[in-house]
């Protein structure tokens, strides 16, 4: 989310963002890390996809209205459903949610469930056919 956040508010590129966040975070271990990069890349190459589900999903919402750390978790939160889906949705949208009361607003926590929840029953029933 720290990533998408600095290139969102920055408006910098994907290696701006790579060359200024990493420096400073040496204390990262190479798993997380990883993890951290293939969430990173997909949400920037899918990132027309996953804004076009956020914004079906967000009744009366455009993305450029919405506040920046909300926005940029519910990119991450869909790069993972998207990019790993055997990981079940709801330990994703948990894992966004602790997120979003570290650092959104307080009733931020109850749009972006009802947000992540939504997208995440119509990729299931996507991938169920």
């Amino acid at each position: 989310m720290q990533m998408l956040f600095q290139g969102d508010l920055g408006k910098q590129s994907a290696e701006e963002v790579r060359a200024l966040f990493w420096p400073s975070r040496d204390d990262v271990d190479a798993e997380t890390r990883g993890f951290a990069e293939d969430l990173y890349r997909v949400a920037i190459e899918r990132q027309k996809e996953i804004d076009a589900l956020i914004e079906e999903h967000a009744d009366n919402w455009r993305l450029e209205r919405m506040a920046v750390v909300d926005r940029n978790l519910l990119r991450g939160a869909v790069a993972e459903l998207l990019g790993y889906p055997n990981t079940p949705a709801a330990i994703v949208i948990n894992e966004s949610l602790e997120i979003a009361r570290r650092y959104a607003a307080p009733e931020s926590v109850q749009f972006l469930n009802g947000v992540l929840d939504a997208i995440a029953r119509k990729l299931l029933q996507q991938r169920l056919g």
